[in-house]
């Protein structure tokens, strides 16, 4: 398997290996495969008796050509095993009522499903490193909103040869969030706030990547990015849509070949195309829904064809998804148009202009497989205290984006993709049961006492730990702020 530029710009295809290395398309652009692997109905059939890892190996091997089947196996069993993860199926898939399920995915380390992509993304990293000629050091430079951050920090510290420097907004996570960043020691960490929000961050990280002069100014240190803008991160995340799929063969609830929905809540795009990479590879895939909060850039984009950041930014309950430029939509776009010089003249405008347009014969070819729609934040609380009501079942703010939308939009079976702990949002959960938000540490006890759930180990406590990162930075300083690191 080889890789490509969606904006092209390559001489040649980039291996696996190549492609997670760099990150970035060098010149810009990110990395697609050329062609789309396939599974038969059979090949999704034998899913269905395997366990995470195994599924997990038998996707990754249609990728990672240029990784050996026992390097990919060591990477897989390293990243998911029950000193990582709480819960034997890794992402269980839970039945709320007839055609309604939940695919949990917070049960790793950091309480966020980030930690499915980056337990293993850190490990083909570091294979990468060894198979195309490692350079003195790398530096991963990470724009979070909240749970990419501290699921990379546990995946890279301490690991030879590689620095991580993460971005966040300084007033756009939950407390917890925050917490969990500045935190977490390790030798090779630094964590930064920026004065502004997500798109601020990412933006920053995005124009170092693209700037040739100030790379090569890092002498003796690559940059690479452990933000799904690389493959690395992109690829794991095409799992969990199987392992969904075999787990409801596994237990009765669908036949082979039947189609369902996944609804997925939304910010950078990553978490759904990886379901368009699973649905492209021939799992039974109604439609993907795609699910925004207020910042619903994406359901007018979805809706008029039309892409326009210019718009107000809401800081909301679900700050994971607080993003106006969703960057994976590059990739997506690319696999519809197929035609690497229109996404290029697509995205030259966007940066000019913060606005870009498709036709209406591509806007009818997208919703031929993704649906989409919004959730606001008096909608988001209700819908937590109805399934609480409903299924006596808990789900945060994210989640709940997602449910709302999923319930509005099922046209039959549908997974609704649970993609954080309610502990790491707990004042609004609260709220939205029928409680008074207030401060989040206060609150972990009485959503404890509400919902009856255990405390995630990545909460318990973290208010007493010592913050070890809090340098606070305009985003013009993120360049200084990376020479500094690179000179260490």
């Amino acid at each position: 398997m080889r890789y490509i530029g969606t904006r092209g710009g390559l001489e040649r295809g980039y291996s696996a290996a190549e492609a997670i290395r760099e990150g970035m398309v060098p010149g810009g652009g990110l990395f697609v495969p050329e062609s789309f692997p396939r599974l038969s109905l059979k090949d999704i059939e034998e899913l269905k008796e395997l366990r995470y890892e195994e599924i997990s190996l038998r996707i990754l091997k249609k990728y990672l050509s240029d990784y050996s089947e026992d390097e990919i196996r060591e990477c897989v069993e390293g990243a998911y095993n029950d000193g990582s993860f709480s819960h034997e199926d890794r992402t269980p898939v839970v039945r709320l009522e007839g055609d309604l399920y939940v695919m949990e995915l917070w049960h790793g380390p950091t309480a966020a499903f980030k930690d499915m992509a980056l337990q293993l993304m850190p490990r083909l990293f570091v294979k990468a490193r060894e198979k195309t000629g490692a350079v003195e050091k790398n530096l991963i430079l990470v724009a979070t909103s909240g749970d990419t951050g501290k699921a990379a920090l546990e995946g890279f510290k301490d690991l030879s040869g590689i620095e991580v420097a993460v971005f966040y907004p300084e007033d756009g996570v939950s407390q917890v969030q925050k917490l969990q960043m500045t935190t977490t020691q390790g030798e090779n960490l630094s964590v930064a706030a920026v004065k502004g929000n997500f798109d601020d961050c990412q933006g920053g990280v995005k124009g170092i990547f693209s700037d040739d002069e100030f790379k090569d100014s890092l002498k003796g240190v690559e940059l690479s990015s452990a933000n799904s803008i690389n493959l690395g991160r992109l690829l794991p995340q095409i799992i969990y849509y199987f392992k969904a799929y075999a787990q409801l063969l596994r237990d009765g609830e669908i036949e082979l070949g039947e189609r369902v929905d996944f609804s997925v809540p939304t910010g950078n795009f990553g978490n759904i195309l990886a379901g368009y990479y699973a649905m492209e590879m021939g799992l039974p895939v109604g439609k993907l829904i795609c699910a925004s909060n207020k910042n619903n850039v994406l359901t007018d984009f979805f809706k008029d064809g039309v892409y326009d950041r210019r718009r107000e930014f809401h800081k909301t309950m679900s700050p994971s998804m607080d993003i106006l430029v969703s960057s994976n939509l590059e990739r997506f776009l690319y696999h519809i148009l197929k035609d690497s010089e229109r996404v290029g003249q697509i995205y030259d405008r966007f940066a000019r202009e913060g606005i870009f347009s498709v036709k209406e014969e591509v806007v009818e070819r997208i919703r031929e497989v993704m649906d989409s729609g919004y959730t606001g934040e008096e909608e988001c609380l209700k819908i937590i205290e109805e399934v609480k009501r409903r299924y006596n079942y808990s789900i945060d703010t994210h989640t709940a984006v997602a449910m709302k939308v999923a319930m509005e939009r099922r046209e039959r079976k549908v997974v609704v993709l649970s993609t954080a702990s309610i502990y790491k949002f707990p004042s609004s959960v609260v709220k939205g049961l029928g409680g008074e938000a207030g401060d989040e540490f206060q609150e972990i006890e009485t959503l404890r006492r509400i919902t009856g759930l255990e405390l995630h180990r990545a909460v318990e406590g973290i208010e007493k730990l010592p913050v070890v990162h809090g340098e606070c930075i305009d985003r013009e300083g993120m360049r200084e702020y990376i020479e500094k690191l690179a000179k260490k």
